[in-house]
């Protein structure tokens, strides 16, 4: 059975949804206790602004997978793009766990700068199946930018 577009993209930005809160019990534990006693780099936003940010995010990011899902001819370009996304959604869900739970600074910065090229990789091949999913994703490169550096600034102060 083949879902309508109306169908896919809520279903789309549940599921993405879901797979991005599966770090918040990891991430939520250790912000009061070993998250608090880091040193906090420059330009350190307050915690309650990360929630609400990934949520959008996330919905755009599963906005975007619907479109390509969707829209896109099937064929090779479109294996690809998907793959791009899968791509950076585990490297996605990977950083939250070594940042919070194992608390690998480095490990986490290695992380975080290969999801940036793959959110990059995925912009480039979703913008060629389907121009309208850039403007949803810039946002998700702009902080995981953000973030990039936030991280840096950790590890670097923490060493």
């Amino acid at each position: 059975m083949r879902l309508p577009f109306w169908a896919k993209v809520p279903l789309s930005i549940l599921a993405v949804e879901a797979l991005g809160g599966l770090g918040a019990g990891v991430t939520s534990s250790q912000i009061p206790n070993w998250y608090a006693l880091l040193n906090q780099p420059a330009l350190n936003p307050p915690n309650w602004i990360f929630g609400p940010v990934w949520i959008c995010l996330y919905a755009m990011m599963g906005a975007a997978f619907a479109l390509v899902w969707h829209r896109a001819k099937a064929g090779n370009a479109k294996r690809v793009a998907l793959s791009w996304f899968g791509a950076q959604l585990l490297l996605n869900l990977a950083w939250t766990p070594v940042f919070f739970a194992i608390h690998h600074l480095l490990a986490a910065l290695v992380i975080i700068v290969l999801l940036w090229g793959a959110i990059f990789m995925t912009i480039r091949h979703f913008r060629q199946l389907q121009p309208i999913t850039t403007p949803l994703l810039l946002p998700y490169l702009a902080w995981v930018s953000f973030a990039t550096y936030l991280n840096a600034s950790y590890w670097w102060l923490n060493r």
